[in-house]
């Protein structure tokens, strides 16, 4: 195991400025040259190596509870524990998240498959409700519509009122911010009119990524990250992803010219992550841990 203590990344914004990005001890598993991109190979909830009030923009989505295997979690625990670890995680990216920082996160509309007991779970309004207990405001919802219709399989009480399910084949993208909606200082945008058009219609239709494609059982496609940043963040912001997955966050950091620190408890998924930076971002790596 390689440890990093001690250790100050100095990073340059467009404007010049110099600012840290202080990694106190543990182990980043990958950063490259210029220190904008870094996987750290850490549990979120327990890692000391982001500084409180850092961070402009989160882009994540946190782990579903629907029984999806993972490497290194349990994705099928008791709603009310998964509840307990989701206040957890926010209340730490908000600490992590600077006064006019801001949160994109990609979650499901609701919880209709994973242990039996469960049953459907209203998951998009109970998470909103514990953002906003921890402090998180909430701005507004984007409906991500992926199109797969076509792979439903659970009807309920077929062409009979006994007991049919009604599934929305979508997931959303629940906006928050910290303490201001407005930024304290203005920055560089890099949104085209055509995007900024587009975007700001609280209807995104895109497909899905391949879990085949990619290799890991719940990716998210570049273009989720890619939109949230460029409307939400100016470039050179700090963008973080507490649960980095596949990486698609920082390859979209790395893409559009942000800082991104992924956050990542497996190590199989740091190395694909990794993988993914060089050949699809083709970012040059200045080290990596773990090979």
């Amino acid at each position: 195991m390689n440890e990093t203590e001690g250790k100050v990344i100095k990073t340059e914004t467009d404007t010049g400025s110099m600012e840290d990005l202080k990694v106190k001890e543990g182990r980043v598993f990958f950063e490259t040259k210029d220190g904008n991109i870094k996987i750290i190979h850490d549990d979120f909830l327990t890692t000391n190596l982001i500084e409180k009030e850092s961070v402009d923009l989160i882009v994540t989505s946190p782990p579903y509870n629907v029984d999806i295997h993972y490497n290194s979690f349990q994705d099928d625990i008791p709603y009310e524990k998964y509840l307990e670890f989701t206040e957890k995680w926010l209340k730490k990216a908000y600490l992590l998240t600077k006064s006019d920082g801001r949160m994109c996160l990609n979650i499901p509309l609701d919880k209709s498959k994973g242990r039996k007991e469960a049953g459907f779970q209203s998951v998009y309004a109970d998470i909103v409700n514990i953002a906003k207990k921890v402090g998180w405001k909430y701005f507004s919802t984007i409906i991500w519509n992926e199109g797969n219709i076509s792979r439903r399989t659970a009807w309920g009480s077929w062409m009979s009122a006994r007991a049919p399910y009604v599934i929305a084949p979508v997931e959303v993208i629940i906006i928050f911010y910290k303490e201001r909606w407005q930024k304290i200082k203005n920055g560089k945008s890099d949104i085209t009119k055509k995007e900024f058009m587009e975007w700001t219609n609280g209807l995104w239709t895109f497909s899905g990524e391949s879990k085949k494609k990619v290799g890991h059982p719940a990716p998210f496609p570049i273009e989720l990250p890619k939109r949230c940043i460029k409307l939400f963040s100016f470039v050179g912001d700090i963008v973080l992803d507490p649960f980095l997955g596949s990486g698609s966050t920082l390859i979209a950091c790395a893409l559009f010219n942000r800082r991104g620190v992924g956050v990542e408890i497996d190590e199989n998924y740091c190395k694909l992550a990794k993988n993914r930076l060089v050949k699809e971002a083709r970012i040059n790596q200045k080290k990596l841990f773990g090979d």
